[in-house]
């Protein structure tokens, strides 16, 4: 069964830092794009930062500048790096990865159970 552990998360004033990582486990053949996601209450879930299946990065325009997405391929790992968090930063965030299998050629989404994020002082 894959699995997507997301941690890092917590309560941070505005202003502050968290890195967020998430780790794939499981009987992983390749991983294509892997990103994060977030979630406030009564909104929907919205793209952070992610990863192309081409290797290159997207960002939310919220977020250029302040937060970086890296990735350890030799750790199945991706990270967010979140610098100058705001208020409005906080939510849920969920780590999401295309993944293939060694069952079979299919690529299929997993996504992680979230890490909460609350910017406040």
């Amino acid at each position: 069964q894959v699995q997507l552990v997301e941690s890092g998360g917590g309560l941070v004033q505005p202003g502050g830092s968290l890195r967020l990582s998430c780790a794939a486990s499981g009987p992983i053949f390749s991983i294509d794009a892997m990103g994060w996601y977030r979630q406030a209450p009564g909104k929907q879930r919205e793209l952070v930062a992610a990863f192309t299946s081409g290797g290159s990065t997207n960002y939310a325009d919220s977020v250029k500048g302040r937060f970086t997405i890296s990735r350890d391929n030799a750790k199945n790992t991706v990270y967010l790096q979140m610098n100058s968090l705001k208020p409005e930063d906080t939510a849920v965030y969920y780590c999401n990865a295309e993944i293939v299998t060694i069952y079979n050629s299919r690529l299929v989404g997993y996504w992680g159970q979230g890490t909460q994020v609350t910017v406040s002082s």
